[in-house]
């Protein structure tokens, strides 16, 4: 659910521990285009509020009882909701990650980043962008790393012309639209058609989804 223009972004807050809840609350709401509208300490819990208050952005732990974090991203994101998930946690297991991506995530932060960067990325999110923490980013490049040559390849990168898989190898570096149309000698208008026409034709939900897919599909290889 998008807000009007004068409107706060309405959060819903979604993990177990009440201190961590109310330590976002305080730092949320003493932002003006910020407002925690609910909270949830399970995933089954977040399901339903989510559902009943519709809000902007949803911050998701992972490890909870009940339902965990990725499940319940799935959940909420299985019909093609609006809805933005931004996954906040300590990060202790590599695969949380990647499965809050296969799941619709459009962020992954870690609760050890600067407050600063955890209402930036609120508004990242709800803008409709796609937000990994720099070091989270570097355990999605050791995992592929460590995955070995065996990587399925999807018969859904046949659908892509090759101006549109040159664009897809150039998101899965890492790099912004600007930095995509000087690499490949186009308009910036032009890379964002192209972005769009990948996403679509791939079924993918963000540029996030875009990377992995990417590196899943051994269309780039860490390192390359």
């Amino acid at each position: 659910m998008s807000q009007d223009a004068d409107q706060p972004i309405r959060v819903v807050l979604v993990d177990d521990q009440a201190m961590i809840r109310a330590g976002f609350k305080l730092l949320i709401d003493n932002q003006p285009d910020l407002e925690v509208v609910g909270e949830a300490e399970t995933g089954s819990e977040a399901v339903e509020l989510v559902r009943s208050l519709q809000p902007d952005v949803v911050l998701m732990d992972v490890q909870m009882p009940d339902m965990d974090g990725i499940a319940a991203t799935e959940e909420l994101l299985k019909d093609g909701s609006s809805l933005k998930v931004l996954v906040v946690t300590t990060f202790q297991r590599d695969d949380y990650l990647f499965d809050a991506l296969r799941a619709g995530a459009s962020g992954f932060l870690l609760k050890t980043s600067p407050p600063e960067d955890l209402v930036e990325a609120i508004r990242v999110v709800n803008a409709g962008n796609s937000l990994l923490d720099p070091l989270v980013t570097g355990q999605v490049i050791a995992q592929f790393a460590n995955a070995g040559p065996g990587v399925a390849r999807s018969e859904r990168l046949d659908e892509l012309t090759e101006r549109e898989r040159e664009v897809l190898e150039q998101l899965a570096g890492g790099l912004s639209n600007s930095e995509i149309a000087e690499a490949l000698y186009v308009g910036e208008t032009t890379v964002k058609t192209h972005v769009s026409n990948v996403l679509s034709k791939l079924g993918l939900r963000d540029r996030v989804q875009a990377v992995v897919f990417a590196y899943e599909h051994g269309l780039v290889r860490p390192g390359e």
